[in-house]
């Protein structure tokens, strides 16, 4: 009996092992192998071939030598033309965040406190657009804004328009097409947050004599801020390197960072300077988030 407890506990012990040790195995192989590669090309020197960069390590004429560099980070840090496609997706995608949370904050309450029932079928509402394809719905977009489609055709019939309005291919529908993209990222996060809320404390606060907009925000929305940085986070950070939504629904008047990485990439073929844009946006990303998350974590500590 002793030993068939002994072998019990060195098969759970392992059991143990590989539940803890298979994300770290997922992270290494899916993030930091391809973010490492991404890394090496970004300080590789360009040249026309296939792949368009030398190799990083040169064994040729009897010796070794590192073919490296740091002036692809050099380069795009010094032309302002990277520096405002990236001020440009990072508006878009603070815009685009404000609008879902003061869109979805009162949908994921709603649903949140409606009956079990209805609450269900409510979910399901909300993941119905996940169940069709992401190109899909934006290139449905794109259908219905222009200049035949169904709102410029409306808008004729009803008399209010004489010939259709140009609503394609400008900063105001592209952030239409993130929102509507988005928003369901930004609602389930503060759903999750939200059913669990004691809606006695409501019920407390206004017995206190507090009105319902200092109950929101004494009560109700420090109890939710983890679902809105959530939310946030999980809108704010795909937004920024958007390139489908700005290719079809966007235009010339502005360039984004998703784009502008695609056409270095694959349009001039300078894998190096897309490469070093990559990495360049990821560390301006992660830094603040980083230290974001440092502060959000002491105030919680120091509230508790």
């Amino acid at each position: 009996m002793s030993q068939f407890i002994f072998l019990m506990n060195n098969f759970l012990r392992k059991q143990n092992f590989w539940f803890v040790f298979t994300p770290y195995f997922w992270l290494v192989l899916f993030f930091f192998i391809p973010l490492a590669l991404i890394f090496k090309i970004s300080i590789s020197v360009s040249e026309w071939g296939m792949p368009p960069y030398r190799d990083f390590i040169d064994f040729s004429d009897g010796g070794i030598k590192i073919n490296s560099t740091l002036s692809n980070y050099a380069f795009i840090f010094s032309d302002s033309f990277y520096l405002r496609s990236f001020l440009n997706s990072l508006s878009l995608a603070f815009t685009s965040t404000l609008i879902c949370l003061f869109i979805g904050y009162p949908i994921a309450f709603y649903v949140a406190k409606s009956k079990e029932n209805i609450r269900n079928l409510l979910l399901i509402l909300l993941i119905i657009p996940f169940w069709t394809s992401f190109l899909l719905r934006v290139y449905a977009w794109k259908v219905i804004l222009q200049g035949s489609g169904i709102i410029n055709v409306i808008l004729m019939k009803l008399g209010f328009i004489n010939e259709p309005i140009s609503m394609l291919y400008n900063h105001y529908t592209v952030i239409l097409g993130v929102v509507y993209t988005y928003l369901p990222f930004m609602i389930l996060p503060l759903y999750g947050y939200l059913v669990k809320f004691d809606l006695n404390l409501i019920d407390a606060s206004n017995d206190l004599g507090a009105k319902p907009l200092k109950t929101f925000i004494r009560v109700i929305l420090p109890l939710s801020l983890p679902g809105i940085i959530a939310g946030s986070m999980l809108v704010f950070i795909p937004v920024v390197g958007e390139f489908v939504i700005p290719e079809l629904l966007g235009g010339s008047d502005k360039l984004y960072f998703g784009k502008i990485i695609w056409d270095e990439f694959f349009v001039n073929r300078d894998w190096p300077i897309a490469s070093a844009l990559a990495m360049s946006g990821i560390l301006i990303l992660v830094i603040p988030i980083i230290i974001f998350q440092l502060m959000f974590a002491k105030y919680n500590f120091k509230n508790e």
